[in-house]
């Protein structure tokens, strides 16, 4: 386990919500790679799944903002990015201002607990991206990381399999895709899996 890890640990052992926010502050962020996810970006310039080009997308955890800004720059959805972290959607909304998004890119932050939301039909999405956070939706999309053999002392962000998710979702998904990512990250290569799940 790394000294970032132990410090976010300890952060969130000290305050549940704050110690995200806190992670933050202090730039103690061990899951923030600097850049959208190469699995995904893959996925989105690949045609192995016919994901929507219309609609609303969500990304719970966002961080600094890079998946969801390329799922809206990508897939022309209106997509909202929440984190519990005021400074990370501070963070996020700087990069989306140095980012010189197109007009047409439809993205937005706020600070929002997840567990929160309520199904009303204004928080009803067509794709929710999922990385380290664990979430469902209409069509749901996982970067499954880290996928390690031994667990103990892992995270954050904490192991998490593949199977985790086929258990949770349960007989109203379609897993329609299933596989090891071509293009990752260094630090996460065979580490991580990627999946697609479509709400039946």
């Amino acid at each position: 386990m790394t000294e970032e890890q132990l410090r976010v640990r300890e952060l969130i052992a000290q305050d549940q919500l704050g110690g995200w926010d806190e992670a933050w502050q202090e730039s103690v962020t061990p899951w923030d790679a600097g850049q959208s996810q190469p699995p995904l970006r893959d996925l989105l310039m690949s045609d192995l799944v016919a994901l929507p080009r219309s609609g609303r997308a969500l990304v719970p955890g966002c961080g600094r903002g890079y998946d969801a800004i390329l799922i809206a720059s990508s897939l022309s959805l209106d997509t909202t990015g929440l984190d519990i972290s005021a400074a990370a959607v501070a963070a996020a909304n700087a990069y989306a201002e140095s980012s010189q998004l197109s007009e047409r890119t439809k993205v937005k932050f706020g600070v929002r607990n997840f567990f929160a939301l309520s199904p009303s039909p204004d928080e009803r999405y067509d794709l929710i991206y999922d990385y380290t956070f664990f979430v469902s939706g209409g069509f749901l999309i996982i970067l499954v990381w880290p996928i390690v053999d031994r667990p103990e002392g892992v995270g954050p962000p904490f192991f998490v399999r593949p199977e985790h998710y086929t258990l949770a979702l349960g007989d109203g998904w379609d897993k329609i895709l299933d596989q090891a990512p071509q293009n990752s990250v260094e630090a996460h290569k065979d580490k991580e899996r990627f999946l697609v799940f479509r709400r039946l």
